[in-house]
């Protein structure tokens, strides 16, 4: 029996356009650099302009605070007023924001009065013309940017454009030290548009790693204040943002490995210093003991074109998910279930499966109109475990797919009677 070969379903609305991925092959002085660290076993990319190219070009990784595309930004509505462009945010939620900013000056060892006068002079109405003073802008109190006519939502693009912007202005402002600020660094499972981290967790860590790379600090912008319950309509009053929680980019083990080892476009530190691929490459294989089989598949479906994705995978038990240029732009095609096994494909199986369970898998794939991959991971039988201490491994692998499909009887006889 055939495969049968499913074009991939394309999403209704797509608000961006199609940016070439990474480079494979080009010369060092001509490759891209960025720059992440290994912070708590998470892989995570801190420069604003890094995460934008490394997302844009490829779809790697996925905001910590945002469902995929990293562009985390303090409201979704966002409203013309006088000439620019400001996120809407009702009382309530300002007032949660001031009591961040108050823990976090406490913390500090500020006492009480000056916690409340810092507080009070952040929290007084600004006059539209600081805001322009303060913001840069032009006697024409433009943004370089025509802004959108009326209210509601920003244009993605330009969401995206503020978010950048912001998060390097918050780079240049003072920091405040959060009492216990915990950033959340884990998938959220509810997104189509895959996010893409699946790290397992460390009983260990390493006692001298960084603590987050950038705590709460100043809001570097402005905010459109309105009373509960009334952000189409009631009195509106420009306040300063208390503050500014930096969007930072989530990267997968495999993810960051493919970028540094494959494409050699990525630097990993630790403690401030750079690791060697070779040290990279032992250090995610003791963060995850099926490392050398999850980025065989990884490397394998990257090199067909495919934009693998992680942690949605969780969603329908499955490894990765496979999508078609990116998750923006259709929905994904297959269902991944990475496997191990030696040339006589014997071995105890990553994932053992009843045939009830494997019944129950292919049919959710087939629900959400996918298809269920096995894809194996073929080891040498002569392969010692001292070999995969060194990705030069990689090169005795050989990676097999086994599409699933479900027979449905009355499909089948359907498909008799036609002849």
């Amino acid at each position: 029996m055939h495969a049968e070969f499913r074009a991939p379903r394309r999403r209704a609305r797509v608000h961006e356009e199609f940016v070439a991925p990474l480079p494979v092959s080009r010369s060092p002085e001509e490759r891209s650099h960025f720059r992440a660290e290994l912070i708590n076993q998470h892989v995570l990319v801190c420069d604003p302009e890094h995460i934008q190219k490394i997302y844009n070009q490829g779809y790697f990784g996925k905001g910590v605070l945002s469902r995929a595309r990293p562009d985390h930004n303090i409201s979704d509505q966002w409203e013309q007023h006088q000439g620019l462009l400001l996120p809407i945010v009702s009382q309530s939620r300002y007032e949660e924001l001031l009591r961040w900013a108050g823990a976090s000056l406490s913390a500090q060892g500020l006492d009480e009065d000056a916690v409340n006068q810092t507080l009070l002079s952040l929290s007084q109405p600004v006059k539209m013309e600081d805001v322009r003073r303060e913001e840069g802008e032009g006697e024409d109190g433009q943004r370089g940017e025509e802004p959108a006519a009326g209210g509601g939502a920003c244009p993605h693009r330009k969401r995206q454009r503020r978010g950048s912007e912001v998060g390097a202005e918050a780079k240049k402002s003072c920091r405040l030290d959060p009492p216990d600020l915990n950033l959340n660094l884990n998938p959220d499972p509810d997104s189509d548009p895959d996010p893409s981290s699946d790290l397992d967790s460390d009983p260990d860590p390493d006692p001298g790693s960084d603590p987050d790379p950038d705590p709460l600090v100043p809001g570097p912008g402005f905010v459109l204040l309105v009373p509960d319950g009334e952000v189409c309509g009631g009195v509106r009053e420009v306040r300063r943002t208390p503050v500014s929680v930096p969007e930072y980019l989530q990267l997968s083990l495999e993810e960051a490995f493919f970028l540094v080892y494959s494409l050699g476009c990525l630097s990993v530190y630790l403690n401030q210093e750079p690791l060697s691929v070779i040290q990279l490459w032992r250090k995610f294989r003791s963060l995850r003991p099926n490392f050398v089989c999850s980025f065989s598949a990884y490397q394998h479906c990257r090199s067909r074109g495919w934009v693998p994705k992680g942690g949605g995978g969780a969603k329908y038990g499955v490894d990765l998910m496979l999508y078609r240029k990116g998750p923006p732009f259709y929905h994904a095609s297959y269902s991944v279930v990475v496997e191990r096994a030696d040339d006589a494909f014997r071995g105890s199986a990553l994932r053992p499966f009843s045939w009830r369970s494997l019944a129950a898998l292919s049919r959710i794939t087939s629900n959400v109109s996918k298809e269920l991959m096995l894809c194996y991971i073929i080891f040498p039988a002569d392969q010692s475990e001292a070999e995969l201490d060194s990705p030069a491994c990689l090169s005795r692998l050989k990676v097999q797919e086994v599409i699933v499909s479900r027979w449905v009887s009355s499909k089948e006889r359907a498909e008799q009677e036609d002849f």
